[in-house]
């Protein structure tokens, strides 16, 4: 469908207060009928009840048997669950703060034995579950200060003594169950005058540690149903706030990474519901969450990289996306479901996902109806508006606007990442691990707008392919804006870029033009302010340069780009050396640099001109 220049609704939204109350006023809500009596007379009795149910459980096992994509899937859980055989048991050892390695481990090998053991009734499986619940039970706690420690653990203990209750012994069934009271439930309800932060939450904590707080219930609930209850209650009342950060298109603000940890619980959290209770309570009704299939989708590059905006991940393994295949499930569109990458021999896949044993179940449970071609030109609103085009010959473009303080944000409005060939010319620097910076002191998470955070060239605009104007970091809370998406035979987006830039600017407006199928036309409209003084547009590479007159060169992987300076001829373009970083702390990104137009104030007759930037082959 052709859209030709459709204004998009959030042109006029610039200040991050006003999108996050159209947001709020927005949010769907879940159904939630719970209650102790619902509870009782709604949740099934027989186990498994946890994203498997003897129904489901049956239906897997005879697909293993007639399908070839579940069978080679189930080949390689088995392969999974026998190197877990050979690893020592958990011990309570934290990395800094976090306990999450520890738990997210036991996850993963739940997922990996509890399964084998569905299927094929090991009892070498079995026994090795056993083992692993009585280790992590025998924890003094689960590491409540960081509480998606604690979620994850919920969630593995849970699904652990469900899959196995037919024939765990009874004592480590209640050893767990007190565990999941104790050491899981009861720490979010100690101050039950405030709830935990995450309980109505805005970002993924809410989706991770409600999913294990409602496995958690669904475990516990015939020794103390009002405790489920009131948690399950609190749980499906808070969830929509996490999902409203997909609103109003399928965008996940924290990155395609977090998309997965995110929505990967959100996804494992409806299977549960609808194998213990028989729905999910409203979720597939929420058409951005449902949506974000589509954009999960489009963030996978050509050359393999994601596009990595936000603290996001650089790129894919080879594993399918079995998050996504939940997606196509529901939808039955095969665009979601990665059949190849499923059909990879079991002992070439890399290690499974840490909830790759209940993906089993929605694997098995994909029916095709549907198929829906990558589109060419796709685009989602929200706190992190994103712009894609793409075409042959490995044509990537990926555009975005947004805010530095939206959750695991940077200062990278305007920015863009660019590929031809399936190489990434323009590259996002993405993310550093988190538990290096903190070791040291830094203060990683604050977004104030002199935090530490935006020393970083990972966070700051200056290692972003953005403007920069005196040399100034970005206004952390400016909302850049997607103002008109264009499709056609040259298609078009127009970002307004002008909040960023506080009175440093009067007006910013950045236009992304696909002016060929092998180029792509950065516009830049500038009113300068009476502080203006230079402007510096930007681009971030790890290829070769070769400064020419009137742009550059970039070499890489025997391909070349062409920088064309159309609007500004006359000035050279430089280089900065990136490698090494600036910062002792800076993420080391070999060969990276930043080319640099930099233009006076004063060039802009009456204030106002073009930047105009072509990149080419």
């Amino acid at each position: 469908m052709n859209r030709n220049f459709i204004t998009l609704l959030i042109a006029s939204i610039i200040l991050s207060g006003s999108l996050l109350a159209q947001q709020k006023e927005n949010i769907p809500t879940l159904d939630n009928p719970m209650s102790v009596s619902y509870l009782k007379s709604h949740l099934k009795k027989s186990h498994p009840r946890l994203v498997l149910n003897p129904s489901l459980e049956s239906m897997v096992k005879k697909k293993i048997k007639s399908d070839p994509v579940v069978k080679n899937y189930y080949e390689a859980i088995k392969l999974n669950a026998d190197k877990v055989l050979q690893k020592p048991y958990l011990q309570r050892v934290m990395t800094g703060r976090r306990l999450l390695s520890v738990s997210r481990e036991m996850l993963y090998r739940v997922n990996m034995l509890g399964m084998v053991y569905r299927i094929d009734k090991d009892p070498v499986m079995l026994e090795r579950l056993n083992n692993e619940i009585l280790a992590v039970c025998d924890f003094t706690d689960w590491n409540p200060s960081h509480y998606l420690d604690v979620g994850e653990m919920s969630l593995a203990v849970a699904l652990a003594i469900d899959w196995g209750a037919d024939k765990l012994p009874a004592a480590t069934v209640e050893k767990a169950i007190n565990a999941l009271i104790t050491k899981g439930i009861n720490p979010s309800w100690e101050n039950e005058s405030k709830n935990a932060g995450w309980a109505y939450g805005g970002n993924n904590w809410n989706q991770v540690c409600n999913g294990g707080m409602i496995a958690a219930s669904i475990a516990i609930a015939e020794k103390d149903p009002a405790l489920a209850a009131k948690t399950i209650q609190r749980a499906l009342d808070g969830i929509p706030n996490a999902l409203a950060a997909y609103l109003p298109d399928g965008v996940y603000p924290e990155g395609s990474t977090y998309w997965d940890y995110g929505t990967g619980f959100s996804v494992i959290t409806c299977a549960m519901l609808e194998s213990a209770f028989g729905t999910d309570f409203g979720h597939t009704k929420h058409s951005a969450y449902m949506a974000s299939a589509m954009y999960r989708l489009m963030m996978n590059a050509p050359s393999g990289y994601y596009y990595n905006f936000a603290d996001c991940g650089d790129s894919r393994g080879k594993n399918a996306d079995t998050e996504l295949a939940w997606f196509a499930s529901k939808t039955g569109n095969k665009a979601f479901f990665e059949r190849d990458r499923l059909l990879i021999p079991a002992n070439e896949m890399s290690t499974l996902s840490r909830i790759g044993g209940a993906a089993l179940v929605w694997i098995a449970q994909f029916k095709e109806t549907q198929g829906e071609a990558v589109p060419t030109v796709w685009y989602g609103r929200g706190a992190n508006p994103i712009v894609i085009f793409t075409g042959n010959d490995g044509y990537y473009f990926g555009g975005k606007g947004g805010r530095a303080t939206t959750s695991h944000g940077n200062m990278d409005a305007g920015s863009f990442i660019f590929e031809t060939d399936s190489i990434r010319w323009v590259i996002d620097p993405g993310n550093q691990d988190y538990n290096t910076l903190e070791q040291t002191g830094f203060d990683l998470w604050s977004s104030r707008q002199n935090s530490q955070r935006w020393t970083l060239l990972t966070k700051n605009n200056y290692g972003h392919s953005t403007l920069t104007v005196n040399n100034q970091l970005h206004i952390a809370n400016g909302q850049a804006t997607l103002v008109e998406v264009g499709e056609g035979s040259q298609p078009s987006a127009v970002f307004d870029i002008t909040a960023p830039y506080g009175d440093l600017l009067k007006s910013a407006k950045r236009t992304f033009t696909k002016d060929s199928p092998t180029s792509l036309l950065i516009t830049d409209q500038i009113e300068t302010s009476p502080k203006t003084e230079v402007i510096s547009w930007q681009l971030m590479t790890v290829a070769d340069v070769e400064i020419v007159k009137g742009g550059a060169i970039l070499r890489q992987g025997g391909k070349s780009l062409k920088i064309n300076n159309i609007s500004h001829p006359d000035y050279l373009l430089s280089v900065i050396s990136l490698d090494p970083a600036p910062l002792a702390l800076d993420r080391k990104i070999k060969g990276l640099k930043r080319i640099e137009l930099i233009i006076p104030a004063w060039t802009f007759q009456n204030g106002k001109g073009d930047i105009k930037i072509q990149l080419t082959k």
